[in-house]
């Protein structure tokens, strides 16, 4: 194939092992290498194949695959075309033989082909092409300089607030996200400049745990405008939602000036306050 040096070469199934003998042990291999020798590639993959998502596959099929691919060789190609069918489509070309032999029809499709497992399979399928679709808009945000946010996925911001109340905040935030398909929860501390901490370390603590229970990201971050690093923050992971807490201070403090989640929630309607 490299001698006859053609433009394009097809490789099905780029997951697969190689027959013994073969110049390499994996398909994705042969595929690296004809890309290093400038010929441009068309392979297919299945969803289960995808390394990160081994666990994932496994614990809704009950079978772990043993032929897997990295992420970053799926994710390094120049472009990622999902090809989308619905279960019962799936089912019906699995009963015509469309797939298996006629003997194996049978046992695939009231097995691994069940229209559960199929279903959970092009879920996971759709959230890994999102996720690839918002590297794609983060990296040309950052090449054009665009701050203003776009409206993809939900990306729930909270702005922890180091009292009790965050808990609560997480949570709310953590239903929020949940809302859409695909959904990801964020949350933020805002550390002075000076370094001094205006919450214990083990509210710190406290938080990062919940958030990771909440299947949440928790970013702690300095500056001396606690709003403008909120939102620097959320404009950095194109946040769509941002949920603050209300103010703690007392009725003197709150008359003789504004604390900084009720000048937030008047400026941005688009915060969860």
């Amino acid at each position: 194939m490299l001698r006859r040096a053609p433009q394009v070469c097809l490789v099905d199934e780029l997951a697969h092992t190689n027959a013994s003998g073969s110049r390499h042990r994996r398909r994705w291999q042969d595929v690296e290498q004809l890309l290093d020798a400038g010929i441009d590639v068309i392979s297919t993959v299945n969803v289960q194949h995808l390394e990160s998502l081994n666990d994932a596959v496994a614990g809704i099929t009950g079978v772990r695959q043993r032929e897997t691919v990295p992420d970053e060789v799926v994710r390094a190609a120049d472009q990622v075309e999902l090809v989308d069918m619905s279960p019962e489509a799936l089912r019906r070309r699995l009963a015509h033989g469309n797939v298996y032999p006629a003997e194996r029809v049978d046992a695939a499709l009231s097995n691994y082909f069940r229209p559960g497992n199929l279903s959970a399979l092009r879920e996971l399928a759709l959230l890994w092409v999102a996720d690839r679709v918002d590297e794609h808009l983060e990296h040309y945000r950052d090449e054009q300089r665009i701050e203003q946010t776009w409206a993809t996925r939900e990306r729930v911001l909270v702005a922890l607030t180091g009292g009790p109340e965050q808990e609560v905040l997480l949570r709310r935030g953590a239903r929020i996200a949940a809302r859409g398909a695909g959904g990801k929860l964020f949350a933020v501390k805002v550390i002075p400049d000076s370094g001094l901490r205006d919450s214990p370390a083990e509210s710190l603590a406290a938080a990062r745990e919940l958030t990771h229970e909440l299947g949440g990201e928790m970013h702690v971050v300095t500056g001396s405008d606690v709003a403008r690093s909120i939102l620097d923050f959320a404009r950095g992971i194109n946040a769509s939602q941002i949920v603050i807490g209300a103010s703690r201070r007392s009725a003197w403090q709150s008359l003789l000036s504004q604390g900084w989640a009720s000048r937030w929630c008047a400026a941005r309607a688009t915060s969860t306050c």
